[in-house]
């Protein structure tokens, strides 16, 4: 008997609990204390701040710290299994986790990877959450950019070897140093006055080895690059605003269906009044 009760006790608790948690100003509370979290780990690496005030940037970290454990605490209570099934809220709870480890020993280094909770913005923020959406979904078209871009890196390495290894050993002696060295060249750092000219010098036709690389690693595969994450960015864009068309349509949906539900239902009513008022006797009907 007192089973079904607690169930429902716990199902209204719940609710209430995530309501609580999802209102926009406990949100808007979280990003802030986000933001000064991260305020207070810049602090921390400045000697002279520490110094003055070691002791309260240290303590309002660890409250802080406590108010995203509690948070994730009543997310796993609100969401139960659907927690798990969450990126971002696996993420969330793998930040907060590396803050509890103890940062001691072997661990040390763990102390460093405090920052990332500063990362939990990108959940917190929606249009973060966008753009690393539709970063994620680029991967793929961005790893088959990546794989023609090593292609044409190796080949222009093995020429560049070929041609300037013997002259110029230090940026051409063997293939790793000519694939830094081309990676140098596609970034446009010092390429022509630093390493185009000098070779220029001993090779006056080298420029047609490094123009045609330019052009090709730099302004084709690069600008590539942007376009897919563009059009990925356009792709999410578009995807999200159909579910939420789609959403919008069912809520509609399903107010039609309960109106249409009650206007039945009303009809019934009407039509059992008109049933019992025609059946009663006529005394009554004149009362």
């Amino acid at each position: 008997m007192n089973e079904p009760v607690l169930q429902v006790a716990s199902s209204s608790l719940r609710e209430r609990v995530r309501a609580f948690i999802e209102h926009r100003r406990v949100q808007g509370v979280i990003i802030a204390l986000i933001l000064i979290n991260a305020v207070l780990l810049g602090l921390e690496t400045w000697p002279a701040a520490m110094a003055a005030a070691g002791g309260p940037i240290r303590a309002l970290d660890t409250a802080i710290l406590g108010v995203f454990v509690v948070e994730i605490v009543l997310r796993l209570y609100v969401y139960r299994r659907a927690f798990w099934r969450d990126p971002w809220s696996i993420f969330d709870f793998a930040v907060v986790s590396i803050a509890l480890l103890p940062a001691t020993g072997q661990l040390a280094v763990l102390r460093a990877l405090r920052v990332l909770r500063v990362m939990r913005l990108l959940t917190m923020v929606p249009s973060m959450r966008r753009v690393v959406g539709a970063l994620l979904g680029a991967i793929p078209g961005l790893m088959s950019i990546a794989m023609v871009l090593m292609i044409i890196y190796y080949v222009f390495a093995v020429i560049a070897t070929n041609l300037f290894a013997a002259d110029y050993p230090e940026w051409f002696g063997h293939l790793g140093r000519s694939l830094y060295t081309l990676f140098q060249i596609m970034t446009l750092e010092s390429w022509s006055m630093g390493i185009a000219r000098p070779v220029m010098e001993n090779f006056p036709y080298a420029w047609a080895f490094f123009v045609p690389f330019i052009l090709i690693a730099t302004f084709t595969m690069l600008n590539l690059f942007i376009a897919i994450i563009v059009n990925a960015m356009q792709t999410f864009t578009e995807n999200e605003q159909k579910e939420t068309v789609a959403a919008v349509e069912q809520a509609r949906e399903h107010i039609e269906a309960d109106l249409h539900a009650e206007v039945r239902a009303m009809r019934d009513e009407i039509r059992e009044l008109k049933m019992l008022l025609t059946k009663a006797p006529p005394g009554r009907q004149d009362a």
